[in-house]
């Protein structure tokens, strides 16, 4: 083979395409079409969809918290050298054109070997972001989000914005800078700050005022930064209630909002949210989404799941329809998750050890999230739950003192005045029949 002839890592597959519900072809679309028009926008629009390099390429690749010998093996992870890396641009890449996905995402040390020191680290990132802005305009694929990961290194045990060591935050803010210059090099349209330690054991040997500060100004510097380098991508901050701190400070999405609003962030940070934390909060799977939403700071998703049963982060690719018309309704009721989308930070199973399965598990996530859109659009295209929802809150509607309530303008005394004058409020109906509109749009 002459040096010019391209190497294919994955010639028994071609291009996914759409065959239809019918279809028993595991690698082909059943209810994922990209161009077809649903609500006004095309499907890719809607769904925009990622995939994640850290599970994908080079994560833990079959490892559990019980072994961290990978089951995942591929041909082109031959080492850690910096060809290997590089490679791994090519691998990636085919991939995302097969699949027909229009983005990527990455952490820092997803895509370049660190290296002996933080300025080798730096120096493999700028050749492998060469590489991948190539790429980019080569397939047309672009770049979701990229991150820095604050969280692996043993520096940063303790956290890293949040960390008692002052050279621990400092690497931490030289990563986060690196990684903003990378991220508008390759024209990023989200950039996510996950605090994967930003955390406590134990609050006994903690200043919690003291980190939340720190974390405060980390990330009002980095805006700071984002500014001065003219980069336009939106901010994201991720939640996770615990795992692997005991406590993490970025609880969940109100609690993240609330810390965004203390501290003046509020118009500069909206939140990623990935279900499987929500699920780790406690909450419904969607429960994170729809907060988000109705506060206007959902920013995009990591759109995993999680087994009710498993205390940790197992990182499933999405399979429940309904779960799927839940976080897809949230998505269409705002209008669409633009500059955000949906990444796919799931891991195959340590026993999915195919190639192929690489492709089969994305398929079947995209297609419940299609599938998903299919069933949200229906729902609010038939009107039925916002006909219940505006019958449900009429009274608000038709009383000129609810008015000055939700104007801000009504007083304590008024209300009183009110209420002395009333009837006894009548009881009505909830109309709790959206689960039932839900199981039929998922049908």
């Amino acid at each position: 083979m002459s040096k010019k002839a391209r190497t294919e890592f994955f010639p028994s597959i071609s291009k996914i395409q759409f065959e239809g519900p019918q279809s028993t072809n595991p690698l082909a679309f059943k209810y994922y079409q990209p161009d077809e028009v649903i609500m006004g926008k095309k499907m890719r629009d809607w769904c925009r969809f990622a995939v994640c390099w850290w599970h994908t390429f080079n994560g833990q690749m079959g490892t559990d918290p019980f072994s961290n010998v990978k089951t995942h093996l591929r041909p082109w992870d031959k080492d850690s050298s910096m060809e290997t890396f590089l490679t791994r641009v090519d691998v990636a890449f085919e991939f995302f054109t097969k699949l027909g996905v229009d983005y990527y995402c990455f952490h820092d040390v997803d895509v370049a070997p660190q290296g002996e020191s933080l300025t080798e680290f730096q120096s493999n990132l700028d050749t492998i972001s060469d590489k991948l802005l190539s790429k980019q305009k080569e397939t047309g694929v672009k770049l979701l989000w990229s991150t820095q990961n604050l969280f692996s290194h043993p520096r940063y045990k303790d956290g890293a914005a949040t960390s008692p060591n002052f050279d621990s935050f400092a690497f931490g803010c030289a990563q986060t800078k690196k990684m903003l210059d990378v991220g508008k090099k390759l024209n990023a349209e989200t950039h996510v700050f996950w605090g994967g330690r930003e955390g406590f054991a134990t609050a006994l040997n903690t200043k919690v005022k003291s980190e939340l500060d720190h974390m405060a100004s980390f990330l009002k510097m980095a805006v700071a930064y984002k500014k001065k380098i003219g980069f336009t991508a939106q901010f994201t901050i991720e939640p996770k209630a615990r795992e692997p701190t005991a406590h993490q400070y970025d609880y969940d999405a109100q609690t993240v909002i609330g810390f965004l609003y203390q501290h003046g962030l509020e118009n500069d940070f909206k939140v990623n949210i990935e279900p499987n934390h929500t699920t780790l909060a406690g909450h419904d799977y969607e429960h994170d989404l729809r907060m988000a939403s109705a506060l206007g700071m959902l920013g995009s998703i990591d759109c995993n799941a999680g087994q009710p049963y498993l205390g940790w982060d197992t990182d499933e690719f999405p399979s429940d329809p309904r779960k799927a018309l839940l976080s897809m309704l949230i998505v269409v009721e705002q209008g669409g998750i633009a500059p955000g989308g949906n990444n796919f930070d799931c891991k195959l199973r340590r026993e999915s050890t195919d190639i192929e399965d690489m492709f089969i598990a994305h398929i079947g996530g995209m297609d419940c999230l299609a599938r998903g859109l299919i069933g949200a659009c229906k729902l609010v295209q038939e009107g039925l739950m916002k006909k219940a929802l505006e019958t449900r809150y009429s009274s608000w509607n038709t009383s000129s003192l609810a008015k000055k309530v939700e104007d801000g303008k009504a007083t304590l005394e008024e209300i009183e005045a009110y209420a002395l004058a009333a009837s006894e409020p009548k009881t009505s109906s909830g109309q709790s029949f959206g689960e039932v509109a839900l199981l039929l749009c998922c049908k």
